[in-house]
Order: structure tokens, then sequence, then C-alpha cells
């Protein structure tokens, strides 16, 4: 099947006529779709490449966007206070944004719905520990527990490469996010392991390993998919604020909340546009995929359709 007939087939499913009809999910996606693209495509869509020592110029530090009296077009959205392009400033932190965000909700994902599943379909003590840990986790802010594994991480590792700084910073979001998936699978396997479909399986001798991976993770992979498109808005804020905090990405490697705390200091003498852009910039990215995730929610709901 073509890559043509496939989305035409999309498109003609219950899914893809929810979302031809709702134009609140129809905008979202463009406006996800042009913050990934340049996001992914910074080194050719950007102007300028806002990290290159070589090419910064600090005589073109703080300089308005191109529509202020002391405007320039070389600089659309103007410059920060070491003469860096906000416009590419912004590509490249979203890149960095997302690139944590995507991440670290993927690696919740994957240990969230592993042990989620096992607690589910296995019950017991299994069950009960699994359950008490997601307890304890959820009794503390995802923020602070966030904050303390990546300020321990920096503390650990102060020489650390720019990798290991991603690493750190993806496992202390990824701490807590998988606990959400976790409780949502269990609840879904649960109700899915006593159908007739999982005692037929055990009847011809199925093991039960291949009876979750192959009969009862697809049935409940539904709820996991909305809710890990919402906790990419999450771990993209909590990475963010991470970052402004001064202990999330590194400085060599700036994401949006990097530029934000920058920024923040000019905020009150006038250079408003060094933090406001990339702000701005992480609210679309954010609103963008939580609108979308409320769509999916809505589509893959059978009540509403």
């Amino acid at each position: 099947m073509t890559m043509k007939n496939r989305i035409k087939r999309w498109l003609d499913s219950d899914v893809g006529y929810s979302f031809r009809t709702s134009p609140t999910a129809i905008v979202a996606a463009i406006i996800a779709a042009i913050c990934v693209f340049c996001a992914i495509f910074a080194n050719w869509v950007a102007p300028h490449n806002p990290f290159d020592l070589t090419t910064l110029e600090l005589s073109d530090a703080r300089i308005p966007p191109v529509w202020s009296e002391d405007g320039s077009w070389k600089y659309i959205l103007g410059t920060d206070d070491q003469g860096r392009d906000i416009l590419s400033a912004l590509m490249y932190g979203a890149r960095i944004s997302l690139i944590v965000g995507l991440a670290s909700v993927a690696l919740s994902v994957v240990v969230g719905v592993a042990l989620g599943l096992l607690a589910g379909f296995k019950g017991g003590w299994i069950d009960s520990v699994l359950m008490r840990l997601c307890d304890v986790m959820l009794s503390f802010p995802a923020i602070l527990v966030a904050l303390l594994i990546a300020g321990v991480g920096r503390a650990l590792f102060p020489n650390a490469n720019e990798s290991l700084a991603f690493g750190v910073l993806i496992i202390s979001i990824s701490l807590t996010g998988w606990v959400q998936y976790a409780r949502t699978v269990r609840g879904s396997t649960m109700v899915e392991r006593n159908k007739e479909y999982v005692q037929a399986a055990r009847v011809t001798g199925v093991a039960p390993l291949r009876i979750m991976i192959k009969h009862v993770l697809p049935n409940v992979l539904g709820p996991v998919m909305v809710l890990a498109t919402i906790q990419v808005a999450t771990a993209i804020i909590t990475e963010a604020t991470l970052s402004f905090l001064g202990v999330g990405a590194p400085p060599t490697s700036p994401s949006l909340g990097t530029l934000i705390r920058v920024g923040n200091d000019y905020l009150f003498s006038g250079e408003w546009w060094i933090t406001i852009f990339p702000g701005l910039m992480l609210v679309l990215i954010a609103l963008s995929v939580n609108l979308l995730g409320d769509w999916l929610r809505d589509a893959l709901n059978p009540r509403l359709r």
C-alpha cells in the first residue's frame, strides 16, 4: 500500500473524519508541525547560527524587532544581550526542548506501560508493591523531584559532557512521569485479563508473557496514546522550568527555558523581546500539543462518536 493510499485510508477512518471536521485540531496540528519543522531543520531554516561565537557581534546586542524604530531586517525579532538573533535562537532552543520532552515521555511510557502491564496481569504482591511505589511517587511534587535529581546529577558530574547532562535531565523528568502510565495501564489490564480471548489463550497454553505482549498490550494502548500526547507538553514545560532555574539544559545548548531566564534580566529595562518571544514560542508548542491531546482523547472515545 502506497503512502498516498494509507493517508486516504486514515482520512476515511473514524479518527480521520474527526480530525477533518475539527478546526481546532487542524490549526493545532499546523502550528505543531511548523514548530517541529523549524526545530528539526534549524540548521537550514534559521537565518543565523546564534551559537557560533565567530559570527556574533556585541555591537548588535539588544536590537529591537524589525517593526520598532531602531529595528533591522537582519534580525526580524531582534537580538539578545550577546547579539544573538532571537528568531534563530527560538528554532535552536525549541529543538532542545522538543528532544528532551519527547525522550522523557518515551522513557516514561516504556517504564510505566511495562510495570502497569505486569501489575495488572499478575496481581497479588507484585501489584501491591508497584502500586504502593506509585503512591509514594505521587506524594512528591513532580517538579520538586525533577529539580532534586537534576541538581544532584549536576553536583555529582560537574564536568559532564552535554550527552550526560541531557541524560540526567531526561531521567529527572521521567522519574515521576511513569506513574500515570502505570496506573492507567494497570486498570485497563485488570479489565482485559478476564475477557474471553485472554482465557482462550491461557487454555491453549500460550505463555503469560506472550499473552501480555501480543494480546493485552494492543488493547490498552489507546489511553496511553492520549496521555502521552498531553504529557509531551507537560514535559516540555518541566524542562523549561528546570532550565529557567539553572539546572536544566547546559548553557552551551540553551533551550527555551534558558532563553527566558536570560531575557528575564532585561524584561524591565526595555528589552522585552528577549524574554517575550521565547515565552510565546513555549506557549505555542505546549498549547498546540495539549489541543491535539484533547482532540485525540475525544476521537478515541467511542461514546462520543
